[in-house]
């Protein structure tokens, strides 16, 4: 298993930090790692999303439930995926002030056992940072009022 959890404060406000992690099928312009993102269901608050990313240099494919609680924030589990055992995690925002956001980032994946535990453990300690300051420059980036 390999687990993180991050912190970074945004400079927008919540309403639009929502708005970026939710929009699940955007995520391909901002996120370098993600090539194809498909929403397959929604049901209220769940959705499910299709995901393909590239993993040094390899396609991969897996399925997410998120359970969505707007604007605070969301979780997910995995569905089904290649190489994953689980994939857990979620967001939780907090306004700080109207154009401040602190947004706390978790995930806890599994894996099978034919994957190394040193591509995993790169993929979260040093794709993490790259991918919360995407998230970031994406929200800041959002016009600003109605």
């Amino acid at each position: 298993m390999a687990k993180a959890e991050r912190s970074i404060e945004i400079n927008a406000p919540i309403e639009a930090v929502w708005k970026v992690i939710s929009d699940y099928e955007r995520y391909p312009e901002f996120l370098s790692d993600a090539k194809r993102v498909v929403v397959r269901n929604r049901s209220g608050n769940t959705v499910e999303v299709e995901n393909e990313i590239s993993v040094v240099g390899t396609s991969v494919k897996y399925t997410l439930r998120m359970v969505e609680d707007a604007p605070q924030g969301l979780h997910w589990s995995l569905v089904s995926g290649a190489f994953m055992k689980s994939n857990d995690g979620g967001w939780a925002l907090r306004s700080l002030a109207p154009d401040r956001t602190q947004a706390d980032y978790s995930i806890d994946i599994g894996v099978g056992m034919l994957v190394p535990k040193a591509v995993i453990n790169a993929l979260v300690e040093t794709g993490l940072p790259k991918m919360l300051e995407s998230f970031k420059a994406r929200a800041e980036s959002q016009p600003k009022g109605p």
